[in-house]
């Protein structure tokens, strides 16, 4: 990395990439449509990832809330959809389910990675029932450049996803 790749801006995906990369890695129907702002809390659990450049600066954080996760979680490790509403009943996600997730954060890596931007990767993910760093939940909670959508997955279920450059 070059010391002007500092100033490069990071990319926010459009919605079509963020729908299409869904659909694709899990190989069934994923409908998105714009949806409010949701701030990650104790009182409204979430999925969080964040995403760095090579510098190990946090340039974006994607939340998840539970629903959305082990919908996500579980459609990727083929984990029945009862096993997702299970562990949206218990609150956390089983080992299965938050290993699917990870590998969804993983891949959602390459939505930010453009040849005009910066270059970043999934440094850590947090899966839902499992303790949030304060840093990371404040991180969902930027306003400006970001992207909230209600996503739907096929078989499953729906539920909240926000996208945020930090």
């Amino acid at each position: 990395m070059s010391g002007t790749d500092v100033a490069l801006p990071t990319h926010l995906p459009e919605p079509k990439q963020v729908k299409d990369l869904f659909t694709d890695l899990l190989d069934r129907a994923v409908e998105l449509r714009p949806g409010p702002p949701f701030a990650v809390s104790p009182s409204y659990p979430a999925s969080i990832a964040s995403f760095v450049d090579d510098r190990l600066i946090v340039r974006a954080v994607v939340a998840l809330d539970l629903p959305l996760s082990a919908h996500l979680g579980s459609a990727l490790a083929l984990v029945p959809a009862s096993g997702a509403e299970a562990a949206i009943e218990d609150g956390a996600l089983p080992d299965s389910t938050a290993e699917g997730l990870s590998e969804v954060f993983n891949v959602m890596a390459s939505l930010f990675n453009t040849e005009e931007t910066a270059h970043v990767k999934l440094y850590q993910a947090h899966c839902s029932g499992a303790q949030l760093p304060h840093d990371a939940r404040a991180r969902t909670q930027i306003l400006g450049r970001r992207e909230d959508y209600l996503v739907d997955v096929a078989g499953y279920g729906s539920g909240r996803l926000a996208v945020v450059l930090c």
